[in-house]
């Protein structure tokens, strides 16, 4: 491409919902009424964990930090959303998009890796129960969640870094509701075969490394679980399973969906679909997993409730 068909290009537009603006109002409110519930069903299981002495053990470490994810990576797209969705400008600057690129990218990694290291914990506490202690120290807990976040954040600024440095000409109109990295690959009028090889991977390294850890954690985890002479033993066991296995579930599906399916997809709005799932709606349903399927986390939201209705009283 010739050098005066070039632009400095100083914003994007987001399109967002554009295309559907009769049901703009109900997008706009679902949306809101998500994030509400999203922030403060992840505030109540931070607090609950740390003001609740029972709940003050490795496995609920690694719970806060995922609800302290949730929160972030929900509120780095959302917020800008609902602006978008109730004003009729829908640009977002040149930095403020790449920003917003950058911190996505940082807290969606960091999340894949603390679900790696969740399933690590709860390998060491079946197969191992005897050397739980040992092995699964809060200092341990601490380089686990350290990796992760240090990991996450070299990863999201390498693509953020190759991305910016690219020339954008053309339209400046994201098909989508924010800053992905596929939807903002596809405005660049140079050639993004590295940057997309780079995303498959280094994304498919740590998706992979993280799928192998959970896959060889969870193969050891049912041959000890099947080993267990009394049901009810069974049954107690992989409760403390399942609620992780629902959270990987939701967000490996919606995300790998998404995200590699998007590098090469010609209908966006599948992928825009896909991110909804994955940026705003699992985030408001992690607490509620956590919530109702672990019964430590039962008994302590409980007990607070009690006490919190004896204060009134």
């Amino acid at each position: 491409m010739r050098a005066e068909n070039k632009t400095d290009v100083t914003d994007f537009m987001l399109l967002g919902f554009s295309e559907i603006p009769e049901i703009k109002d109900l997008i706009f409110v679902t949306f809101l009424l998500i994030y509400m519930v999203t922030l403060s069903g992840n505030v109540l299981l931070i607090t609950i964990t740390w003001i609740e002495p029972r709940l003050h053990s490795p496995m609920y470490l690694f719970i806060s930090q995922l609800s302290f994810l949730d929160m972030c990576y929900s509120s780095v797209t959302v917020p800008k959303t609902l602006v978008n969705l109730l004003t009729e400008d829908k640009t977002i600057s040149f930095n403020g998009c790449f920003t917003q690129l950058h911190f996505f990218l940082h807290f969606a990694c960091t999340e894949a890796l603390i679900l790696s290291s969740m399933a690590y914990d709860r390998y060491v506490a079946i197969c191992h129960p005897m050397y739980y202690t040992v092995v699964i120290t809060r200092r341990v807990c601490a380089q686990l969640i350290t990796i992760s976040w240090s990991v996450s954040f070299f990863y999201a600024m390498a693509h953020t870094m190759s991305t910016c440095t690219l020339s954008f000409c053309g339209s400046r109109v994201i098909n989508h509701f924010f800053c992905d990295l596929p939807a903002v690959l596809r405005l660049s009028c140079t050639d993004t075969t590295n940057n997309i090889l780079g995303v498959l991977l280094s994304g498919g390294l740590i998706g992979f490394s993280s799928f192998v850890v959970m896959l060889c954690s969870y193969t050891f985890i049912t041959s000890a679980i099947l080993k267990i002479p009394s049901s009810h033993g069974r049954e107690k066991a992989f409760s403390t399973c399942i609620s992780h296995l629902v959270v990987v579930n939701l967000f490996y599906g919606a995300f790998v969906f998404a995200y590699f399916k998007s590098l090469n997809d010609t209908l966006p709005k599948t992928e825009s679909l896909a991110s909804v799932f994955y940026t705003v709606v699992t985030p408001m349903l992690n607490p509620f997993i956590y919530a109702l399927r672990n019964t430590e986390m039962k008994q302590a939201l409980t007990k607070q409730w009690v006490k919190l209705r004896y204060m009134r009283l």
